[in-house]
This record gives structure tokens, C-alpha cells and sequence, in this order.
């Protein structure tokens, strides 16, 4: 696809939704000023995460990629 067919059909998309969540986020990807974006405000329970998550790392307590890979691989019963 061109990049000519690709604008037409992202305009009539434009143009067609209803989706004020998906405009958002159009805007968003589509390099808004800085200004114009509200930053994004994280539920304590995000923030604790993301702080045990330093923690963790501090501490040592990583897996590799293989590791971390075969986990997954395990929990998703593969």
C-alpha cells in the first residue's frame, strides 16, 4: 500500500469513528505538543509495584531473558 492509499484510508477512519479513545490516541502517536498531554497518574498500587520492582533489581533479583522466557513458557503451559 502507498503511502498515498495509507493517509486516504487513516483520514475516512478519522472520519468514520466514534471512538474518542482511539482519536487520543491517533493525536498522541501523531506527536501532539508536550503541553497539550495530561501525564499519566498511577493507582498506589501501580506506584508499589514499580517501587518493589526497583527494589528487586537493587537487590539482584533478576532472571535473564532465557529465564524469564522459560517461565513464561511454563505458566502459559507451553
Amino acid at each position: 500500500m502507498s503511502d498515498v492509499e495509507l493517509k486516504k484510508r487513516l483520514i475516512n477512519k478519522i472520519q468514520r469513528t466514534r471512538d474518542s479513545a482511539l482519536l487520543r490516541e491517533a493525536y498522541r502517536l501523531m506527536g501532539t505538543d508536550a503541553a497539550d498531554l495530561e501525564p499519566y497518574k498511577l493507582s498506589k498500587e501501580q506506584q508499589a509495584s514499580i517501587n518493589k520492582g526497583k527494589e528487586d533489581i537493587k537487590k539482584g533479583r533478576v532472571l535473564s531473558e532465557r529465564q524469564a522466557n522459560k517461565a513464561i513458557d511454563e505458566w502459559l503451559g507451553k
